[in-house]
């Protein structure tokens, strides 16, 4: 794997190249995507200047390299941008791979770039009625007690208006900054547009031997004044996320794998807000199961706890009943055969940025013994959890 070069003469900011990057990109058809994993300091920039690459599936293990951008609709296609430039920012050192002309150039673009745009901005927020959100809620809770679904996931859309220009650096440095444990992405296509997020959810991760799965349910707002330790879970919150976890479980079952590491439930903390969390673990050799990321990906993707159970009906349920396309909201992203490493997370906490307003999108798992009033505030916190970063700019 041919490693990147360091440049030391290079002084772009990570922020410059994101501003630079939508101003440049958004005008000439060209696809990118930043990004920072959890629990890392590094900043990864990927620029692709063909057309979309829509494909069907990728197979990880022999893919190229790139950044893999997946709806949450199964049927429809996915886009992959390919790495023909890369840039790397970690620990004041810049690492940039641009040897082909088309890299060279916009290398040159983005050091001489000069950021003349007033990033002062306004927020319009549109008033929102909760009753449709809270009837699609009792609409699934009358499918559960019919016996059509263990559990359903119905999600929303909020559309906030604002007048001047946003500053997507800014905000992008915001959120590495705030959520250190989030995967952290802001992507551009000539057909997705812009989408930012910061999300708490691995679905799967391959690096070396070693393949990796989590279950992620349950919410509550962080207390800072009480332990993690000491959190109290209902029994509706409890049963939800294992569910999810059953629901890996079964995939595993699927393929005929028994070997497997399985750590948690524990209460993890997601920027403002706390879930329960499962880790399984899996190594790829030992099990002589080397296209495990591949095969799981396609097994695991709608998870549960995005869309619900059984996946079929859930599926027809919600696509029939929401009223809205959730495009990448609830996919899957994340970069694919980065020196070895792979990793691609569901698509939560995060909005797409049109013109003049932002869309934001949330879910709630519902069970039989789910309230309207209680999901429609667990979307409300969940928004909030990137609303607030925005108020704060």
């Amino acid at each position: 794997m041919k490693q990147l070069e360091a440049h030391t003469d290079v002084t772009l900011t990570y922020q410059d190249a994101v501003r630079a990057c939508i101003r440049c990109c958004e005008n000439n058809n060209i696809n990118f995507a930043f990004w920072k994993e959890p629990q890392t300091s590094a900043i990864n920039l990927i620029v692709d200047f063909n057309q979309t690459n829509f494909v069907e599936s990728v197979d990880l293990e022999s893919s190229d390299s790139g950044f893999l951008l997946a709806p949450f609709d199964s049927s429809k296609p996915k886009i992959f941008i390919n790495k023909q430039m890369h840039i790397k920012w970690e620990a004041e050192r810049i690492s940039v791979d641009a040897h082909n002309k088309e890299s060279q150039q916009f290398l040159e673009y983005l050091q001489n770039y000069e950021d003349v745009q007033d990033y002062n901005f306004n927020l319009r927020q549109d008033t929102e009625s909760s009753e449709n959100y809270k009837s699609l809620v009792e609409e699934s809770v009358n499918e559960i007690k019919a016996g059509n679904l263990t559990k359903v996931v119905p999600s929303r859309l909020r559309k906030i208006k604002f007048k001047g220009n946003f500053n997507h650096g800014q905000y992008f440095h915001q959120l590495v900054s705030s959520y250190p444990s989030a995967f952290i992405s802001l992507t551009y296509t000539h057909e997705s547009g812009i989408w930012i997020g910061a999300t708490p959810e691995l679905l799967i991760q391959t690096a070396g031997d070693t393949f990796k799965t989590v279950s992620l349910a349950g919410t509550q707002p962080f207390n800072e004044y009480q332990p993690l330790a000491d959190t109290a879970w209902t029994q509706k919150e409890i049963e939800e996320q294992a569910l999810v976890s059953r629901y890996i479980i079964n995939c595993f079952k699927k393929i005929r794998l028994r070997e497997f590491d399985e750590h948690g439930p524990k209460t993890i903390k997601a920027g403002n807000l706390i879930h329960l969390k499962t880790e399984f673990m899996v190594n790829m050799k030992e099990t002589n199961f080397p296209e495990l990321g591949t095969t799981m990906l396609k097994l695991l993707h709608p998870t549960s706890a995005v869309c619900g159970m059984p996946l079929k009906p859930a599926t027809e349920f919600l696509l029939a009943k929401e009223g809205y396309d959730r495009e990448l909201y609830t996919g899957h992203l994340g970069p694919v055969n980065m020196n070895g490493h792979t990793a691609q997370y569901v698509n939560l906490r995060c909005f797409k940025i049109e013109e003049d307003h932002f869309t934001f999108f949330a879910g709630a798992g519902v069970t039989e013994d789910s309230n309207p009033e209680k999901e429609w505030l667990e979307t409300e916190l969940k928004m909030n959890t990137l609303l607030n970063v925005i108020k704060s700019i």
